[in-house]
């Protein structure tokens, strides 16, 4: 059985200025990849030190080298154009704004693996247990399907998905076989179907939300049968949009949570819980027994710290509905969904982390 863990950071961290300046570099073709690759290992070091520091059980490599969460599908895979779905992007600086994804033009073909460049830095350097995040293949029905372009290759999102599921099943296959013992799989893309207005856009679309959202379950879903779950543990994280610290999405978790919890087979699932945007703890009486909740309930699109009191009495409120060991404690979501990371500074960042690990160990009695 993979270890559990009971407190969690989603994935990415705020990147240092000196990255931000390598790749800005790169991009200008004013250094060599291999000078980017050196400026990206030491700021991963540095992120491992933070975590380290914070008291840390899972590690990431805070996914400092991509440009964002859902970026190395495209720098990996052939069929990608640099046209971009439009999304309608809340809160400080909102407005319409483009996906960080870029639209599907071809055929879809794996050029590499989506990981190749992260993993071998992991294992060797990481100071404990880690996971490999990756974007769940259902997200590009959203983000990345654009009529007029994406319809030209792929008439419908079934095609689409299934090459999609196919490319992540190859990664997925090879890192399990690398060795590693955590995935997982990022949906944000998943609040699309609980928001009243995505809801209503999908139907002017002549899409069904529901059947949408089953279609996408389903797709996900059929990557993890060769997963040996004895020795792999598999997550889904699921957001409102996390970008400068904004959000895209509204909603509870009520319309999707009998889908999601019943059908989905992943061991964890981390959900966002940090503001009002999420509604209530209700639909977690949904989820089967033995599947695990990663409460998102400490925000990192803004710097002020939560109560730890308030921390703990939402933790009860939430074991009102699924029992307390089937709970544990983590972010909203990463601090720097995007490369420019979130509203708040390094220091700001570490202290939510530490304040998610010392508010998990008071009430579980470990990390």
């Amino acid at each position: 059985m993979p270890p559990r863990y009971r407190a969690e950071n989603v994935g990415s961290f705020l990147r240092p200025p000196d990255l931000l300046k390598s790749r800005a570099a790169f991009a200008q073709g004013q250094i060599k990849l291999e000078e980017l690759r050196t400026a990206e290992d030491r700021a991963i070091l540095q992120v491992f030190d933070g975590q380290r520091k914070a008291g840390a059980s899972i590690f990431t490599d805070g996914e400092l080298r991509r440009a964002s969460w859902l970026t190395d599908m495209a720098d990996a895979v052939e069929g990608f154009v640099a046209d971009k779905v439009i999304l309608d992007w809340k809160g400080p600086g909102g407005g319409f704004e483009a996906s960080s994804a870029q639209a599907v033009g071809a055929k879809l073909k794996k050029a590499r693996k989506l990981t190749a460049h992260e993993l071998p830095f992991l294992k060797k350097s990481c100071p404990g247990p880690f996971k490999i995040t990756l974007p769940a293949p259902s997200n590009f029905m959203v983000s990345s399907y654009k009529r007029g372009v994406s319809n030209r290759f792929y008439p419908t999102h079934a095609e689409l998905l299934k090459d999609l599921v196919e490319i992540v099943r190859d990664e997925i296959k090879w890192l399990v076989a690398e060795g590693v013992t955590y995935i997982q799989l990022d949906a944000p893309f998943y609040s699309h179907y609980l928001d009243p207005i995505q809801r209503g856009r999908l139907e002017r679309d002549g899409l069904n939300p529901d059947e949408e959202f089953r279609n996408s379950v389903a797709g996900d879903n059929s990557l993890l049968k060769d997963i040996p779950r004895s020795k792999v543990a598999v997550s889904v994280h699921i957001c409102r949009g996390n970008s400068r610290s904004r959000w895209y999405t509204e909603g509870g978790y009520d319309a999707i949570a009998e889908k999601l919890f019943g059908m989905l087979d992943v061991d964890n699932f981390l959900l966002e819980y940090d503001s009002d945007r999420a509604g209530g703890f209700e639909p977690l009486r949904l989820v089967p027994r033995g599947k695990r909740v990663v409460l998102g309930l400490v925000t990192t699109k803004f710097p002020k710290l939560e109560s730890p009191d308030d921390l703990r009495r939402r933790i009860d409120e939430a074991a009102r509905f699924i029992p307390l060991e089937n709970l544990a404690l983590s972010t909203q979501c990463g601090f720097a969904s995007v490369s420019a990371g979130n509203l708040l500074t390094m220091d700001e960042q570490w202290r939510k982390l530490e304040l998610v690990v010392n508010t998990a160990r008071k009430v579980w009695g470990t990390t």
